[in-house]
């Protein structure tokens, strides 16, 4: 398969704004737009708080993975991913071998006031502006095998897309 058709996969924190510039970032390619979380809901038949709470994050993680790796078998895709996706070294490969995996990042402050509004992400639940900051500590190095890291911190979606077209080898 030639770079070109390969799949562009984001990759970063809840809150970077993978959803927003993956749907841009399709329109503007032509590409198929699939969001990881969406395929794992629909596969599931259940909202991922409800998958969370009823089964729990190990649970989650297989079907995440599971998931992932039947959609980079695809190709010409823009692919979100949930910000946990990173935490398999096997998910880690295989993005890398199926695309080109561009990493989303912001400050704690950008995400905390980008999600602290929505309840629907079960590793907010409890204080949210401590759970970030937790979560960032956490994953700190989890998104360095990207091929490329766009800080969307002060950048508005339409100026990220830009970054990654410039910025993208094919």
């Amino acid at each position: 398969m030639s770079r070109s058709n390969k799949n562009i996969v984001l990759i970063g924190m809840m809150g970077t704004g993978k959803t927003t510039v993956s749907s841009l970032l399709a329109d503007r390619l032509g590409y198929k737009l699939v969001d990881i979380d969406a395929e794992i809901e629909a596969q599931e038949e259940c909202p991922i708080p409800v998958l969370f709470e009823q089964k729990g994050e190990a649970y989650f993680r297989e079907v995440e993975t599971s998931v992932l790796l039947r959609v980079l078998d695809e190709s010409s895709q823009i692919i979100s991913t949930g910000g946990g996706s990173v935490l398999k070294p096997l998910n880690c490969d295989a993005m890398k071998k199926a695309g080109w995996v561009v990493a989303l990042t912001a400050s704690a402050e950008a995400i905390i006031r980008r999600v602290s509004a929505n309840r629907d992400r079960p590793l907010l639940a409890g204080n949210v502006e401590e759970r970030v900051h937790q979560i960032m500590q956490e994953r700190e190095s989890k998104y360095s095998f990207a091929d490329l890291t766009v800080d969307t911190s002060e950048m508005e979606p339409e100026e990220v897309v830009h970054y990654i077209l410039v910025h993208h080898r094919v």
